[in-house]
């Protein structure tokens, strides 16, 4: 399916937000597990493709999750804009980026190829390079004329504004690199792995972490 919004279907979507500030990790089924964050449910039933990113509104107040089709679905106030189900790919999408607005995103396929949807803007891509890995994830710059793409080795592309702030493209990982978010002021960024293990970079902080309990995580989306 392109995308999919249920009536009812969300668990706990008046559950109040947390005062601390944290993050919410999905899993290929569309679980959502919150950390230090409000929870507006998962997917009721397996997709058909399994979720490969989620994406938090500018409110806080909802979350994208993104299929490997490029299927989108919404939870809270979260707006559907478009999305790549349906589209013959060339790589499955593997992520996904709002912009600051809230009123676009961008999707990313495994080669780096990027679909943008709404007010998103097309800053470049890896889809023509030759990739030692992967790319598993996007994250944009807080003033939406750039983004970052991140490999599963950890290995970082920057493209428009968006600015390096570190990698583990040189670090032995036990799991592979799933995806990245950026923090509020765009000085630092978060890489989660599969196994929910949780790396920092620039300015951001540790708020915990999901590894050692057996999960397949493959998102990280922060609350603001």
């Amino acid at each position: 399916t392109s995308w999919y919004h249920p009536s009812g279907g969300w668990a706990d979507t008046r559950v109040p937000p947390a005062a601390a500030k944290g993050y919410w990790l999905p899993t290929d089924r569309g679980l959502m597990f919150p950390f230090s964050a409000p929870h507006f449910g998962g997917l009721r039933t397996q997709p058909r493709f399994p979720v490969v990113g989620t994406a938090a509104t500018v409110t806080g107040h909802g979350y994208w999750q993104v299929a490997s089709d490029g299927g989108i679905f919404t939870a809270g106030d979260a707006p559907f804009l478009g999305s790549a189900g349906g589209l013959p790919l060339n790589k499955p999408v593997v992520g996904m980026a709002p912009t600051p607005s809230g009123h676009g995103y961008w999707l990313v396929a495994s080669d780096g190829g990027i679909f943008a949807y709404g007010d998103a803007r097309f800053r470049g891509s890896t889809g023509n390079l030759r990739l030692n890995r992967p790319v598993v994830g996007i994250a944009a710059t807080t003033t939406g004329n750039g983004y970052w793409m991140v490999a599963s080795d950890g290995g970082i592309f920057a493209y428009g504004d968006a600015v390096f702030r570190g990698s583990t493209g040189g670090t032995t990982l036990v799991s592979p690199i799933r995806a990245m978010a950026p923090t509020a002021t765009g000085g630092g960024y978060w890489m989660v792995a599969s196994d929910g293990g949780v790396f920092t970079f620039g300015d951001a902080p540790f708020r915990g972490s999901a590894s050692g309990i057996g999960l397949n995580v493959v998102g990280i989306t922060p609350y603001r």
